[in-house]
């Protein structure tokens, strides 16, 4: 079972390259997992049947008893041949209906395949969390295919509107089944049915919020608005998707948990009121649409709420009935779904009212349609009239509200044969004032897929019985009656003939009358269920608006007061209702004397910040803020900390520096006097607080400290450095996590400076600033007045006399310069001390990190601290030589040091898998030639990873906010001719 599912996915990916290669063949291969998942189901019918059961189960996270646990009983049986052998014909279908220059075809035909494979998991899950993983990955997958031709605004706002429903019903169910997994004390479903949780206040609150995710999932009300919307999708699209597929998920959940929970309050009138109410709203609604797709799509809503209705009393005949209308549903509305593509391809059009004489120039077309819809309408002797009888006598043999949902039901079914009446009329008649309509020949292959799925309608009705053992097996979970019903074409004329004789007669009245229908919906018609949807999303909106408008006003200092006065407000009432501080030992002044001059110097430049008023020497006197506390850090005896932070104050203060360039030197905000008196109280409140709150963190407590353990752990393992073997062993997961959203949060803030690229190949010319050598525009372009290079230059590849900038004719004396691409400055712009400074430290900086990097497992240093120390070298380049130098000394992209490093450290945390765990650790032993004894472990390939990442997030800073900035600068530097003018 894991196979046929992983080989939808796998087959998907490469949907793109076999589209562009063989066209729309390529449908035909993409048909072959789902034709094999049904070929498989079938094998297993004799199986099923009898009772029987086939798991699959694999381990996934056992400390939360989630498991991929996959079975296949009578119910599953049903629903992976629905979505596979419906999906095989679809597919099938695709091969026609599309054509070689169809927009994003390849895209469309791997996310349907990929919705296939998803669908067949969700039927096949055994446990609660897979289940939801699948399910919304047939919501994700439906949204694509919804919005495949997203340059049309429709259908992007069928897919959100879509998106939104399902997604919101989707997360609701997961609390649902959270609490039930909590009540069952598992998540494996065949476990919770066999061994239901006694009712409770909790039990039914988890049932009404997984009925909230079924029923957003069927569209029944008032979820059914993203339906008729949805079918701005393909017509295959539909045929599958909301025939036979997604809309079926919600109906088999309800199924699938009906013999446990039927009991439970609110399930039987929650499910029987609204499948009553859907089946008539959505009924009604269809003898009013003119488009044909749009007729099925209302005509699908209806009667996916008789499927709810069905599933949701839990009785044995019912089961048997609801299951058989599952069949009977897709068997019928499928075709339909593909006949109406089929006329749209054929003719242009699928407007009933521009349609006519389509039943004579398409006769096999219109016998198709025929038969689906006869047996949509209940009509003997075929599947949909034996599964209606089935659905009507069980009703009328069940409970007081099963037979009040009975005449909602019979009515449902009048309306049901009056828009099948208005459907084929519509498509294939002669209508009185309207041309007959041109429509090209359809072809076999075409014409296919629907007409075997009606051609089942047809065997599958006197051959209903061969489906008694099957579906009665599932309707065996509930307890039997003394006399259960059993399938069959023919009860004898008895009461439910007799109501299905009403309803066909209800419904070509109402077909008859379609004049006054439509005048009386007209005039009954409320609002639209999508205009109150859109209507509430524009309101959602403007008060975003508001709200962001309000709270949002771009004053830093004020988001600063508001939340630190929120955390304070937290963290006083915290302190008077607990009194956490009692039994706390009272804090030490210090534990050496150095420490008071440290901290009071540290204090004293603090107090120095905030009367700066230029923005640079409150940016240094921050920085030595702290230096302060990292001198601290050495003072305690913490050298990791104390070098990190050493690290951290050193780019950071860059960081500012650089950044300070495009800001005015004196800060402009104007303070006054009661603003002081608001936000000083505030501060120093908020600093007492954190001390507090550290002391009493400290010196409160009751455990014993985990720090004994850990270096005994670390010690094991013949290591030395603590610090660093948490980071990247004992909590790697949270250094993974933190590295993650380092590199999110550098993309982010040079994805705000760069808008198109983020390299610093292919720019636009600069010109010189005044005063540059000629060769300054060595990398942006050729000098002013020439043609730009065929090639773009670096300064490695510029000649002597180019890198020192002399003028032509002086190349038998070049100067010699410190740095590769310091001649493409200004005189008055450079420093020599600095070129010789960086040139000098450069290398032995970076030799610096790797010691740092490789050292760690025994003495100070580590990924973060090396990656931080590489980055100090890089930067030290382009202080020295401009952002020239920087592009020089780094030839590849900061983006792939990042990547590399993320990928490294994901890599060595998945190849744990390995021994059964991730990020479970391993160490190789050995000898190697001129290096001798060695060891090489996952924390240092972990660590490795870091180092990267954090050297590619400080190279795309500084290119972000130095080189970018530069540019910024030359661009808007006066040129040469203006300054002369």
């Amino acid at each position: 079972m894991s196979v046929l599912i992983l080989c939808h996915f796998a087959l998907a990916l490469f949907a793109a390259p076999l589209v562009r290669r063989w066209g729309t063949r390529a449908f035909l291969v993409l048909a072959l997992p789902p034709a094999a998942a049904a070929v498989w189901a079938l094998t297993r019918w004799s199986t099923k049947a009898g009772g029987g059961t086939d798991t699959t189960e694999w381990r996934w996270l056992p400390a939360y008893h989630v498991d991929w646990a996959l079975r296949l009983d009578a119910l599953a049986e049903l629903m992976a041949l629905l979505a596979a052998g419906v999906g095989t014909l679809v597919l099938v279908y695709c091969a026609s209906y599309f054509d070689d220059r169809s927009r994003q075809l390849g895209r469309f035909a791997g996310n349907l395949l990929a919705f296939a494979g998803a669908m067949l998991g969700l039927v096949l899950a055994d446990d609660l969390v897979l289940l939801y993983i699948f399910w919304e990955l047939t919501t994700v997958f439906s949204y694509l295919l919804i919005g495949q031709t997203s340059d049309q605004k429709r259908n992007r706002r069928s897919a959100l509107q879509a998106l939104t429903v399902t997604a919101l019903g989707g997360l609701t169910m997961l609390v649902g089944f959270l609490l039930l997994g909590h009540e069952a004390g598992t998540y494996r479903i065949s476990a919770i049915l066999a061994d239901p949780p006694p009712p409770s206040a909790a039990l039914s609150a988890a049932v009404v919020l997984i009925l909230v995710g079924a029923l957003s999932k069927s569209a029944i009300w008032p979820f059914s608005l993203w339906l008729p919307n949805a079918m701005a999708a393909p017509t295959p699209v539909s045929a599958y998707l909301h025939a036979a597929a997604m809309v079926k998920a919600g109906v088999y959940l309800v199924a699938r948990l009906a013999p446990a929970f039927a009991e439970i309050t609110p399930w039987r009138p929650l499910l029987l009121v609204l499948g009553s109410l859907t089946m008539l709203l959505g009924g009604w609604r269809a003898l009013r649409m003119n488009d044909l797709k749009l007729v099925l799509a209302y005509g699908t809503v209806s009667q996916l709420g008789f499927l709810t209705v069905l599933a949701g009393a839990g009785g044995h005949d019912t089961g048997l009935a609801a299951t058989a209308m599952i069949l009977g549903h897709a068997l019928f509305k499928a075709p339909l779904f593909l006949v109406t593509g089929i006329v749209d391809h054929a003719t242009g059009t699928r407007d009933l009212r521009k349609l006519s004489g389509l039943g004579r120039r398409l006769p096999a077309v219109c016998a198709v349609a025929v038969l689906a819809g006869a047996s949509m309408a209940a009509v003997p002797p075929l599947l949909g009239f034996a599964a209606k009888e089935a659905a009507f006598q069980t009703l009328l043999d069940g409970s007081t509200g099963d037979r009040w949902a009975l005449a909602a039901v019979v009515a449902g079914s009048a309306l049901t044969t009056a828009y099948t009446l208005r459907y084929l009329w519509g498509a294939f008649a002669r209508k009185p004032g309207v041309p007959d309509t041109g429509a090209h020949s359809v072809p076999a292959a075409f014409l296919a897929p629907p007409a075997v799925l009606a051609l089942a309608c047809l065997v599958l009705g006197p051959g209903v019985p061969w489906l008694q053992d099957l579906l009665g097996a599932y309707a065996a979970q509930f307890p039997a009656p003394d006399h259960p019903y059993h399938l069959a074409l023919w009860h004898g004329a008895g009461l439910a003939l007799g109501l299905s004789a009403a309803a066909w007669a209800g419904g070509v009245l109402l077909f008859l009358a379609s004049g006054p229908v439509l005048r009386v919906g007209h005039a009954l018609a409320l609002r639209s269920a999508d205009r109150v949807f859109g209507g509430m999303l524009l309101a959602l909106e403007r008060t975003a608006l508001q709200c962001t408008g309000l709270v949002q006003r771009g004053s830093l200092p004020a988001y600063l007061v508001t939340t630190m006065s929120v955390v304070l407000a937290g963290q006083i009432a915290v302190l008077v209702v607990d009194e956490p501080w009692t039994g706390t030992p009272a804090p030490r002044l210090w534990d050496h004397p150095a420490q008071a001059g440290v901290a009071l110097l540290t204090c004293a430049v603090a107090l120095l910040c905030l009367g700066a008023r230029r923005r640079m020497k409150a940016v240094v006197l921050a920085g030595l803020t702290g230096y302060g506390t990292a001198l601290l850090f050495v003072a305690q005896g913490a050298p990791d900390l104390a070098l990190t932070q050493f690290c951290v104050e050193t780019v950071s203060m860059i960081v500012y520096v650089l950044v300070l360039r495009r800001m005015p030197v004196y800060f402009e905000e104007n303070f006054s006097r009661w603003r002081r008196l608001v936000r000083m109280p505030v501060a120093l409140a908020g600093g007492a607080a954190v001390a507090v709150v550290l002391w009493i963190m400290a010196g409160h407590r009751r455990a014993e400290s985990a720090g004994a353990a850990m270096v005994e752990e670390t010690a094991h393992h013949g290591l030395k450095d603590v610090v660093a073997t948490i980071l990247v062993d004992l909590r790697a997961w949270d250094t993974m996590g933190e590295s993650a959203v380092l590199a999110a949060a550098a993309v982010g803030v040079t994805s705000l400076i760069y808008l198109h690229r983020r390299t610093d190949a292919a720019e636009q010319p600069v010109l010189p600033l005044p005063g540059d050598h000629p060769h300054a525009a060595l990398r942006t372009g050729d000098q002013p007045g020439t043609a730009p290079p065929t090639a773009p230059r670096t300064a490695w590849q510029a000649s002597r006399y180019e890198s020192a900038g002399l003028p032509s004719g002086d190349e038998g004396a070049p100067e010699r310069t410190w740095l590769a691409a310091s001649a493409t400055l200004a005189p008055e712009r450079r420093s020599l001390v600095l070129e010789v400074v960086a040139r000098l430290i450069f290398h032995p900086v970076l030799v610096l990190s790797v010691y740092l990097l490789l050292c760690a497992e025994n003495l100070p240093g580590g990924g973060f601290v090396a990656g931080l120390t590489a980055g100090v070298a890089f930067i030290a380049r382009y202080l020295a030589g401009g952002r020239h130098e920087l592009a020089d000394a780094v030839r590849f992209k900061a983006g792939l040091f990042t990547g590399l490093g993320l990928f490294l450290s994901t890599a060595t945390a998945l190849g744990g898998l390995g021994e059964g765990t991730v990020l479970h650790g391993w160490t190789w032993h050995g000898h190697l030639p001129l290096w001798g004894d060695a060891h090489l472990s996952t924390a240092v390939l972990f660590d490795c990873g870091v180092y990267l990442l954090v050297l590619g997030v400080v190279l795309d800073i500084v290119r972000a906010l130095g080189a970018r900035i530069d540019r910024q600068i030359e661009r808007a530097a006066p040129r040469p001719e203006e300054g002369r003018a």
